[in-house]
């Protein structure tokens, strides 16, 4: 995410949406009434510049609980939290959630979001003379361990011939790698979200791969068990997935406001955001969990095995809870924008 995640992604709505689905996801999938909500608190994991202005800029921040935001800002961060009892909802991609499912975690997986593939990216210095993966032996390459990061750098350096020990791999934040590729400190750097994009436009970064192709695309949220056991929290967790839904959509067809939303709060430039998602692989949507959402994850889980990442078999379909589907909709059907 980040992921989670951190994250950024075509087009309009499609039309011809079905009315039956778009009653079911504009009302609560549960027959709770706001007052009895009105004393709920969700303790909510966020990025900088995701879900916070993007339930505020699509107008589904009108909730009959209330929500305590806490940015976090890498989905090991939010698991750690979750474990600890110190958030309901967080999210992230699923590379810390199978160190979760390996660790036994207490924490469970309700949801995924369908995220842009184009912004998880291995980046050269413009000076460097590297122009392929395979490039990368004996050079200093930044990532972050336990994200996607680490997992499509071991799948592109696997792919060449090589493994992290042919390369002097970095494990930095994405703030101080940002920091480390200026300076001169890397060679490469793989890396998501929009410090990727500040590397290329500030500095000149070339793109060597994208995570297309070697990430499932779906980032998991992530759910405090407790929280989804208690009645009142279950149902403001129902309906907060609701209002997620309709503001990813909504931001699909009115990026240029999203980007302003994010813009106030990351300080990235409005039109650096909109070429990231020019750019973009696929469009946002936060889908419910089904078998080949749990099949996805565990593929992800036997790769990291069998490239000697996790130092013993991970099963993740434990932690995955199918129950907040109906209240997610039908993939495929839209909701309009509330």
């Amino acid at each position: 995410m980040p992921s989670p995640l951190f994250h950024h992604r075509r087009s309009l709505l499609r039309a011809g949406l079905g009315a039956a689905t778009l009653a079911t996801l504009g009302a609560p999938a549960l027959a709770t009434s706001a007052a009895d909500l009105s004393k709920v608190t969700l303790r909510i994991g966020t990025y900088k510049g995701l879900w916070r202005p993007l339930i505020a800029a699509s107008g589904q921040g009108q909730t009959p609980y209330r929500i305590e935001w806490r940015e976090l800002n890498n989905g090991v961060l939010h698991i750690e939290a979750i474990n600890g009892d110190a958030l309901d909802l967080g999210s992230g991609s699923e590379i810390p959630a199978l160190f979760a499912a390996r660790q036994k975690a207490q924490v469970r997986f309700i949801a995924v979001v369908r995220e842009d593939l184009n912004n998880q990216v291995t980046l050269a210095r413009k000076e460097a003379p590297i122009q392929r993966i395979a490039d990368l032996k004996g050079k200093r390459v930044g990532y972050v361990r336990a994200t996607t990061s680490h997992y499509y750098l071991s799948r592109q350096l696997a792919e060449a011939g090589l493994s992290f020990a042919d390369i002097n791999a970095v494990n930095l934040t994405p703030a101080d790698g940002l920091s480390a590729f200026d300076r001169g400190d890397l060679d490469a750097w793989a890396i998501y979200g929009y410090n990727g994009q500040l590397a290329r436009l500030r500095y000149g970064a070339r793109v060597l791969k994208t995570g297309d192709g070697y990430l499932s695309g779906n980032f998991p949220i992530y759910a405090n068990p407790k929280s989804i056991q208690d009645p009142p929290k279950q149902a403001a967790i129902s309906d907060y997935l609701q209002r997620l839904r309709r503001a990813y959509l909504w931001a699909n067809g009115n990026y240029l406001a999203y980007a302003r939303a994010q813009s106030e709060e990351t300080r990235v430039p409005v039109g650096d955001l909109i070429e990231l998602w020019n750019n973009r692989s696929t469009d946002y949507d936060l889908r419910a969990v089904d078998d080949s959402v749990v099949k996805g994850h565990q593929a992800v889980a036997d790769t990291f095995l069998q490239l000697g990442v996790l130092d013993g078999p991970a099963q993740v379909a434990p932690l995955w809870d199918r129950s907040f589907g109906s209240a997610i909709g039908a993939r495929g059907a839209a909701p309009s924008p509330a």
